[in-house]
């Protein structure tokens, strides 16, 4: 707990017991008198107020989406026998944009306020949403006793994703015959066997011929589609990325809670554009219950293996949301060294900012393995001083490798329809 006094009136007092000791006229003694007084029932009325004081806050939820919006409940509750004038909640949240400060007044015995703050999000990331610190004093101002509450939440924001549907990847059939001999907690349409009825399987999982013949329940066992996995390559070199992050609001507050949300605005940069195509194309192809996997190498090392499903795409958001483009290993070094535990049959995505042409190389070499590659380059000289991409383009054609050209400015949904050079 911390105090602040306002020195002004000690001053005041000062100028007051001078004369009064000097000249002893009753007038000066009074007054003096009547300051010590009002100095002390401040005091005490600033401790008073500050006691008995609880507070919570509440994330509605903890995940959002850029473009989302996310809702906080505080609430402020006086548990004791009197009334406070004035009490204050500042929040110390490190993040621009993000108001939840207010100041409520008269506040009676045994009762609460709450409030509700909605913000719409502006960045991916994770983020601290607290601590606060409670402020009250006397009705004077002369004292203001603050108190520290640890109140605090995790917020994680995915990036944005868009619809991209006519996106293509290589079916990447695998070879071997019409299933792939790996059993899978899926659902899928290559029943292998059945298997007593273990809780949590669902009722769609259940064999009801051989339920009925054997008198208990039993449940159908699956293996994957003959359809092979798809690897996302995300370049997070920090030196070949352009544009900048711009200083623009990690959250906006809305004046409403319903209040239509325009579509997010994409900072100019590779960096948010490599990441928005990883995640949209990576939610396209798990609607299509494609096993879908991710390679990174931003702060550290990052893969998420390959799989299925709603809870796949979770992941991979996660990764994406707190990834950076902070890399020091060149892209045609990733590839190299993760392109050599890519079976045949597997697609990799490669998806990158670069100019230079040993990556196509190296995407090559992955091609001659048996490997279906697909190159979304993000042309880097649209977002700032950079070489061009024609040399990057034409090693891609000359390759016989589908490419898909991303530019500043234009939709991802126009950029990734259509692979480059196909209509031409």
């Amino acid at each position: 707990m911390r105090i602040r006094t306002n020195w002004a009136i000690f001053i005041l007092l000062a100028f007051i017991l001078v004369p009064a000791l000097v000249t002893g006229h009753p007038l000066f003694i009074r007054v003096a008198y009547v300051v010590v007084v009002l100095i002390a029932l401040s005091f005490v009325w600033a401790c008073l107020n500050i006691r008995w004081i609880e507070s919570s806050r509440h994330l509605r939820s903890h995940r959002s989406q850029v473009g989302g919006v996310i809702e906080e409940r505080f609430l402020i509750r006086n548990e004791g026998p009197l009334p406070k004038l004035w009490v204050g909640m500042r929040d110390h949240s490190s993040l621009s944009g993000y108001q939840a400060d207010r100041v409520l007044s008269s506040l009676p015995a045994h009762s609460e306020r709450s409030w509700i703050v909605r913000a719409r999000c502006r960045r991916r990331g994770k983020f601290i949403l607290g601590p606060v610190t409670l402020v009250t004093g006397d009705p004077l101002g002369l004292f203001q006793f603050r108190r520290e509450l640890p109140l605090c939440s995790t917020l994680v924001v995915y990036p944005a994703t868009v619809e991209v549907p006519h996106f293509v990847a290589p079916s990447g059939r695998l070879s071997g015959g019409d299933a792939l001999q790996r059993q899978t907690q899926h659902v899928t349409t290559n029943v292998s066997g059945v298997r007593d009825y273990m809780p949590g399987d669902s009722f769609s999982r259940i064999h009801w011929l051989s339920t009925a013949r054997r008198g208990r329940l039993i449940s159908k066992e699956f293996e994957l589609d003959p359809l092979a996995d798809i690897w996302l390559f995300l370049d997070m070199e920090q030196g070949v990325q352009r544009g900048t992050r711009e200083q623009a609001l990690v959250f906006d507050g809305l004046d409403a809670p319903y209040r239509a949300s325009p579509a997010p605005e994409m900072e100019p940069s590779t960096e948010e554009y490599g990441v928005t195509i990883a995640a949209s194309v990576a939610k396209h192809l798990l609607a299509q219950r494609r096993a879908v996997g991710m390679i990174s190498y931003g702060q550290r090392r990052e893969i998420v293996q390959a799989d299925r499903g709603e809870r796949q795409l979770m992941k991979c958001l996660e990764s994406l949301a707190v990834v950076r483009a902070q890399g020091r290993v060149p892209l045609a070094e990733v590839i190299a060294a993760e392109g050599n535990q890519l079976g045949g049959g597997t697609t990799a995505i490669v998806i990158t900012p670069s100019t230079f042409t040993s990556w196509v190389g190296a995407l090559r070499g992955m091609k001659r393995k048996g490997v279906d590659v697909v190159a979304v380059h993000v042309e880097a000289s649209t977002f700032g001083a950079a070489p061009g991409s024609l040399d990057v383009v034409a090693s891609l054609a000359a390759s016989n490798i589908a490419t898909y050209l991303v530019k500043n400015g234009v939709r991802l949904e126009d950029s990734l329809s259509q692979r480059v050079g196909l209509d031409r």
